[in-house]
């Protein structure tokens, strides 16, 4: 009777040992999907900037109704390149500016586009320096003096390649105001002006 006994005393320390370890593995396997969840999919746990929405085809395909302003004699390759209109947006004036030289850029310019109406108009400043790292640097002392809600943010592209950031923010003191900042390259631009202006013009911008 007391091997019986001892055997029934060492069958159920096994059995105990046993279903503690299910308990741990179990336990171990939340764990993981949990941290699987939260930082894969679905992403609750991972705050990201928003994207901007798609933009209509109606919008991207706009025509001006109103003639761009003449670029002045000896433009620059980088005010050439800054587009006489975007969709339905016209480039009313084109100056030169110095708002950025602390940072010593090679050239700067500040432009407006409207529709027409004044109500929709968006300034645009922008320059040039000689290196990608002078650019990055002015990039990033802009985008901390703006204040308000992000409304977007993310790299800036081109041929698949990322050569630079931008961000969207709406004006913490006027919330029908906003703020788009881009660098590409050795190029950085500043546009502000209305919200839907600004937030669509930044996706339709071609430099």
């Amino acid at each position: 009777m007391a091997n019986t006994s001892r055997a029934s005393v060492d069958t159920s320390s096994s059995d105990t040992a046993r279903r503690a370890r299910r308990v741990v593995v179990v336990a171990a396997i939340i764990v993981v999907l949990a941290l699987v969840s939260a930082f894969g999919w679905p992403g609750w746990a991972v705050r990201s900037a928003p994207e901007p929405a798609p933009i209509s085809t109606a919008i991207a395909s706009a025509k001006p109704t109103i003639e761009a302003t003449a670029l002045p004699e000896g433009a620059t390759a980088l005010l050439q390149a800054m587009p006489d209109h975007v969709g339905s947006y016209v480039r009313v004036s084109a100056d030169t500016t110095d708002v950025w030289s602390a940072s010593k850029p090679l050239e700067e310019y500040a432009l407006a586009y409207s529709t027409g109406d004044d109500a929709t108009k968006v300034s645009v400043t922008v320059a040039q320096w000689s290196a990608t790292e002078d650019a990055d640097e002015e990039y990033l002392d802009l985008a901390k003096a703006l204040k308000g809600k992000q409304l977007a943010a993310g790299n800036v592209k081109v041929a698949g390649e990322k050569t630079g950031s931008y961000v969207v923010v709406q004006d913490e003191d006027d919330e029908n105001a906003a703020s788009a900042l881009w660098r590409n390259d050795t190029v950085c631009i500043l546009m502000t002006g209305p919200v839907a202006t600004v937030e669509t013009l930044v996706r339709t911008f071609p430099l």
